[in-house]
């Protein structure tokens, strides 16, 4: 740490001002209408979870819109679907099931974040109404709604995140087969890349 690192909440509001009534207002405790239809409209969100032990994750879960289901106002239901198994996340729950959504639709600048606790489960009547083309996922999240609330569009305003003429060309950064060449030795990045090619048209599910 140096003079200028900041260890306390005081300093830190020595430097920001204190938030606002409007922004402390918005937070909720239970899913309202706009939350169920935000929830309904977004095929993407990205879970926080913390593993009590000093690490913490961040990881991306996406499907159709609507793929996560409201159960009641204070209850979603997540699929975990196929991934690499590292289960980083669900080891994280386990340990520590406080958890941080932040739910994006493609062409709206507002996020919805979601806090909360989850626990895993198996439960057939959950798993079957997730399925997709017969296949249930392997487990599921059920997450107890702490708090709830639509962030402002700020960030995406300023990353352009939507806009057309702000994607980038897919040759300007190395496949994922490429990179894990570069970073895991022996690995062929061509076999990488058509092995990666096979589990996205045929194990999405």
């Amino acid at each position: 740490m140096t003079e200028h690192t900041i260890t306390t909440v005081e300093e830190l509001y020595g430097i920001y001002k204190q938030p606002g009534e409007r922004a402390i207002k918005k937070e909720i405790s239970r899913l309202d209408k706009h939350c169920r239809n935000f929830i309904a409209l977004s095929p993407f969100l990205v879970m926080g979870t913390d593993g009590g032990d000093g690490t913490a994750d961040a990881s991306p879960r996406g499907d159709a819109p609507g793929f996560v289901t409201v159960l009641d106002d204070k209850t979603l239901l997540i699929p975990d679907r196929r991934g690499n198994n590292r289960l980083d996340s669900l080891i994280n729950i386990i340990r520590n099931p406080a958890v941080g959504l932040i739910f994006l639709v493609p062409g709206i600048n507002e996020t919805l974040r979601i806090n909360g606790n989850a626990t895993i489960t198996t439960d057939p009547k959950f798993l079957d109404r997730q399925a997709v083309d017969g296949k249930p996922p392997t487990s599921a999240l059920l997450v107890e709604v702490k708090s709830a609330y639509m962030h402002c569009a700020k960030a995406l305003i300023r990353s352009k995140l939507w806009a057309e003429d702000n994607k980038v060309e897919r040759s300007s950064f190395p496949t994922l087969g490429q990179v894990m060449a570069d970073q895991i030795a022996g690995m062929d990045a061509a076999e990488a890349d058509a092995y990666l090619e096979v589990a996205y048209k045929e194990n999405l599910y």
